[in-house]
């Protein structure tokens, strides 16, 4: 017997199909949307959590600015006092400095130059006197360059020649000069003093033990002597 199918069947499978994809359809959507609600939600907690984060920068920041501030005041509080400590320690170095200044230049001075005039003005010594000769003159400024720990950058003012009574019968012709030199601060010549001494390899006494040698070698009437004319002339007679 055979059947025969008189119903639409074609019509019945489009709706089918139409029924099936409008499924699919809707599902799909769905999915999007729980999926895009998925990522917003993620993407939500991200920010939030690096907002979080942010506000804890920003408080540490501040935090760490205000210790910035205090270190900054206690540099400045340091730096002032190693500034007074630092004057305190030149003016306590430069006591001695007048002892300095006359043993050196006694120390200096080369046979037949004398010191008739001494005046300091802040660093610079002016010193006036006779000598034999020029070459005299020469040799006290090769002394004050480079032989003294203290004395530094000899100029000469000027020379003239001059004459000077020995006795009633005895006149002989000196050099008057002028020279300005500049003293060395304590500090300076102990640095001068150690890059001398590293570099010669040689063991050179700090300024404090120089002063001391020097107060205990110079007494008052040995540098009066020694740089003064007088005591030339005398020992000449």
């Amino acid at each position: 017997m055979i059947l025969i199918n008189l119903l639409p069947h074609r019509e019945a499978a489009r709706k089918r199909r139409r029924d099936v994809f409008y499924a699919s359809l809707g599902a799909s959507a769905l999915a999007g949307v729980v999926i895009a609600g998925g990522i917003y939600l993620w993407f939500a907690a991200q920010i939030s959590s690096q907002q979080n984060r942010n506000e804890i920068l920003s408080q540490e920041i501040k935090r760490l600015e205000a210790q910035i501030k205090d270190i900054a005041t206690l540099q400045a509080e340091i730096a002032a006092l190693r500034a007074r400590q630092q004057a305190v320690e030149d003016l306590q170095a430069d006591r001695n400095m007048p002892v300095h200044l006359l043993n050196e230049l006694v120390r200096q001075l080369p046979d037949g130059v004398y010191v008739t005039s001494l005046k300091q003005t802040a660093n610079t010594v002016a010193i006036a006197g006779v000598a034999q000769s020029n070459e005299r003159v020469s040799e006290l400024l090769r002394n004050l360059g480079n032989n003294s720990a203290w004395f530094t950058r000899p100029e000469l003012v000027e020379i003239v020649a001059g004459s000077v009574n020995l006795s009633a019968r005895d006149q002989r012709r000196v050099a008057n000069y002028r020279v300005n030199v500049k003293l060395l601060r304590a500090s300076e010549a102990q640095k001068a003093a150690s890059a001398a001494s590293a570099a010669s390899g040689a063991i050179v006494p700090t300024a404090a033990t120089a002063a001391t040698a020097a107060t205990a070698v110079l007494p008052a009437s040995a540098a009066v002597a020694a740089i003064t004319p007088a005591a030339a002339a005398s020992a000449k007679k």
